[in-house]
């Protein structure tokens, strides 16, 4: 299963373990068992402090294993063999459960350890899901903290019943005790809010007691980021408040026009970004969405949907974009039901099945190519007579069999059955027909629209909603500057906006500057003599 090289990385990394754990297998007698027992036996190599066994129950998915701290209630359990992106939450696991210390604040630590109840967290992912992880990584370092919390993790790949019994379309999906409670990226700190239900209060009360910055940044993006270093290495009191550290980064599955980083993974930027944040003291706010942004004297004040307020002598906006609806009947009724927008996370749920792509753009055809992979059938509808991807993607979508182009041919609904997508409506631009296609999904990939609904009537915003600024990111208000996709800079790409924030930052600096030189000119300078001649 795993390669010398992984062996070698695998036997360092066990290395750390500071408890004995054991690995407790139910399995049966298919190929996947198999595998899963040929890898936990790898493992057990690994150090003296693990060992394997295995069972057969029929009440317990097979294959399946259980990570226990020997002694202890303490552990997690993957269903399925955790290999691909959830690797990294297979190693963490063993680590944590050996007793190696949890990368989390103190105090949230103790919030886990105080919930009061029992709670059976079920997370069911995909191998090829890069969102997944954060929420299997989540569960997991929770039910090591507080062993009322147990989380089993499922690979939906290898538990297609499962899946279909239960109707899930997308991942990763969280049950708790039987009943489904949430779907899409979360992690600790999030969780966490929906269980201790008093925090969201607390946590806004600590907010608004907090001293104003110097540089208030809204939004945590490549944007965001830059702007928060450029800040803080002027010596400046800095914060980023943002809903989560990352922005659409996190959504991203390859980036491979980051100047100096041949190739990554989203997250994995997305992580090197706080990282880099974190380094200059900046103080961060996650699990935070503004609300509104109000002047009160020399401070720009941000009101947040907790009920919290932060206070800037300037601030940066950077809350980025989100991708564009269709807006047509059916949407909203079967999102992660069927409709989706992430063909790498929820493509493999797919499997041998009928999808459609909207959209003939760059993003629109790589969904179909890599789609095209995985399912029987993909259809792809674009509104222009011709699609618009580059000339390199155009050519492999045509080369495959199991892929039809419709263009000139406008969505006008999504079917399903009460519970899931099944067709999809569109009416040809060139003769006006309304025709339908039987679909079990729909992948929408249209574009984005900024994130800046909650700032009209307060700045000047474009025609489509973008921050309007100048060479320096001035909006049209005193103080506060914008950067990144939510403006009206052109061509939205990370390079772009991590460029804009390091200049919005510097626009920032010297506004505050130069408002400084103000403030002391209008409070010293002498009375001025009217002289006559």
């Amino acid at each position: 299963m795993l390669d010398d090289n992984l062996k070698t990385q695998l036997k360092s990394y066990m290395a750390m373990l500071q408890r004995p754990i054991e690995l407790v297998a139910n399995l049966d007698d298919g190929a996947k068992s198999g595998e899963l027992r040929e890898l936990l036996r790898e493992i057990e190599e690994t150090s003296d402090k693990i060992t394997f066994a295995e069972q057969r129950d029929a009440d317990v998915r097979a294959p399946s294993f259980e990570i226990k701290r020997s002694g202890t209630d303490v552990g997690v359990r993957f269903a399925g063999i955790p290999m691909g992106h959830e690797f990294t939450s297979l190693v963490l696991a063993l680590l944590q459960v050996g007793g190696h210390p949890v990368k989390l604040d103190e105090a949230v630590i103790e919030q886990i350890r105080n919930l009061d109840g029992d709670y059976n967290f079920e997370t069911f992912f995909s191998l090829s899901c890069q969102n997944c992880p954060d929420v299997v990584q989540a569960l997991n370092v929770m039910s090591v903290i507080n062993p009322r919390i147990r989380h089993t993790a499922i690979d939906g790949a290898l538990f297609k019943d499962e899946v279909e019994a239960r109707q899930i379309m997308s991942v990763p999906t969280m049950y708790l005790n039987g009943e489904v409670f949430g779907q899409g990226r979360s992690g600790v700190e999030e969780i966490l809010s929906r269980l201790d239900t008093g925090v969201s209060s607390r946590k806004a009360e600590e907010l608004s007691a907090r001293e104003p910055y110097d540089v208030l940044i809204v939004g945590g993006g490549p944007a965001g980021a830059a702007a928060a270093v450029y800040a803080a290495r002027k010596g400046i009191r800095t914060g980023v408040v943002a809903e989560r550290f990352g922005g659409q980064v996190l959504d991203t599955m390859a980036i491979e026009n980051y100047i100096s980083i041949p190739e990554t993974e989203g997250p994995k930027f997305a992580a090197a970004l706080e990282q880099h944040v974190k380094e200059y003291g900046v103080d961060i706010v996650n699990l935070q969405s503004a609300e509104s942004l109000r002047a009160n004297g020399r401070y720009t004040e941000v009101v947040l949907s907790s009920g919290g307020v932060l206070r800037g002598k300037s601030v940066i906006l950077s809350t980025g974009a989100r991708w564009r609806e269709v807006n047509v009947p059916g949407e909203q009724q079967y999102r992660n039901k069927g409709v989706a927008y992430c063909p790498h996370c929820d493509g493999p749920l797919f499997k041998g099945k009928d999808v459609a792509v909207i959209g003939g753009g760059n993003s629109g055809v790589e969904a179909a190519i890599d789609l095209a992979g995985l399912v029987k059938h993909v259809t792809l509808i674009e509104f222009a007579d011709a699609l618009r991807a580059d000339a390199v993607l155009q050519r492999k979508l045509l080369s495959l069999e199991n892929v039809t182009i419709i263009t000139s041919a406008q969505t006008t609904e999504i079917h399903g059955d009460g519970s899931k997508v099944t067709g999809l409506s569109y009416k040809d631009r060139k003769s006006d027909a309304l025709l339908r296609l039987d679909l079990d999904g729909v992948f929408v990939q249209i574009g984005l629209v900024p994130n800046t609904e909650w700032l009209k009537g307060t700045l000047a915003l474009s025609r489509h909603g973008e921050i309007e600024i100048d060479a320096k990111g001035q909006t049209s208000m005193a103080g506060v500057f914008a950067a990144g996709d939510c403006t009206t800079v052109p061509y939205k790409q990370i390079i772009i906006s991590a460029g804009d924030g390091a200049k919005a930052a510097l626009g920032a600096f010297d506004y505050l500057i130069r408002s400084s030189v103000s403030d002391t000119q209008e409070l010293d300078a002498p009375a001025k003599v009217a002289v006559s001649a």
